[in-house]
């Protein structure tokens, strides 16, 4: 990883990861971050309401109908999902967030840093971080 800064640190501590707007489109940030994430071996689960699938692995529709609550999620969505996504992380004991450029809401970090959750919000970008720019 190409940071040292606690926040970004605190997320790829985890074990298991879900990305909130995972795509099948292999274009999409949402399937840039999926795969990101999976090459670096982790437990990750696509979130996406209306595919089966994304890169082969089962699809959950929320948070709640995942079989384990992630450590950590990406959010790679509208902001108005985004709300729903940090409200059902935090009901959940999701640990950290990392809000996508783009998916900002301006409640959504407000929200769960007053619930006690790490959270990246401030436009740095996770593929970035990863040093996974081009995929």
């Amino acid at each position: 990883m190409t940071s040292l800064n606690g926040d970004v640190d605190l997320f790829f501590q985890g074990s298991i990861y879900a990305v909130g707007g995972a795509s099948q489109r292999r274009h999409k940030y949402g399937n840039q971050i999926f795969r990101a994430l999976q090459r670096q071996h982790w437990k990750v689960y696509p979130l996406n309401p209306v595919v089966e699938s994304v890169e082969g692995v089962l699809a959950f529709k929320s948070l709640e109908a995942l079989p384990e609550v992630p450590n950590s999620l990406c959010i790679v969505t509208p902001p108005l999902v985004t709300l729903e996504l940090v409200k059902s992380a935090i009901k959940l004991g999701v640990e950290s967030l990392w809000i996508q450029p783009g998916a900002q809401h301006p409640d959504a970090g407000l929200l769960a840093r007053a619930s006690g959750l790490n959270v990246i919000d401030d436009g740095r970008c996770l593929l970035i971080e990863l040093g996974q720019s081009e995929l």
